[in-house]
């Protein structure tokens, strides 16, 4: 039987209170959850309402003020104009996929440096630093085809727009079938 989701409710005071544990939590332990791959959802404690992305996106902003961010000025204002476009559905999915094949790769990676190093490169992260050296050139050759493949996906979807685009809005400059004329007869190029 599957374990079902854990509930957090979320207070008109801001404060967060896990159900399971009959306790108030704060974001940083909502993120334990997450780093705990644990199953959860956040809801409005007074109109039931979904708040669990909201939440995440709240992690998501201290961690992205905390010194280190993954998202440049640039990814960020390229996501945002992706908003509110026929390409905001296509794009979530894209990077749906892209997060998959990137969890795949590392999966692949942690593998790898399993049979190298065994179970004690766990969390050592001088280990770590030690194996991703040494696998520079293979890390780059997967970079590689990683991002072929994305690019050749996103050349895909590209391609399906314009088709589709084709189909809803024919080109208005090509020829319609009554403006051909037939080619002159040679009886009628005499005249």
């Amino acid at each position: 039987m599957a374990e079902q989701s854990r509930l957090i409710k979320k207070y008109p005071n801001r404060r967060l209170y896990d159900t399971r544990t009959s306790t108030y939590i704060t974001l940083p332990d909502v993120k334990n959850l997450v780093l705990e791959h644990e199953n959860f959802q956040v809801v409005d404690a007074k109109s039931g309402e979904d708040l669990t992305r909201a939440i995440l996106l709240q992690i998501i902003l201290e961690e992205e003020a905390g010194g280190a961010p993954m998202f440049s000025s640039d990814l960020l204002s390229q996501m945002i104009r992706f908003y509110g476009s026929t390409m905001q559905g296509m794009m979530g999915r894209y990077l749906d996929n892209n997060m998959t094949a990137f969890l795949e790769m590392q999966a692949k990676l942690k593998e790898q440096a399993k049979t190298i190093y065994g179970d004690k490169l766990g969390g050592n992260q001088d280990l770590w630093t030690q194996f991703l050296s040494f696998q520079g050139p293979a890390m780059q050759r997967m970079m590689g085809a990683y991002v072929d493949q994305t690019q050749k996906v996103f050349q895909q979807m590209q391609e399906s727009l314009k088709e589709q685009t084709r189909k809803i809005f024919p080109d208005e400059s090509a020829t319609s079938p009554a403006e051909v004329t037939e080619p002159s007869s040679p009886a009628k190029r005499k005249k």
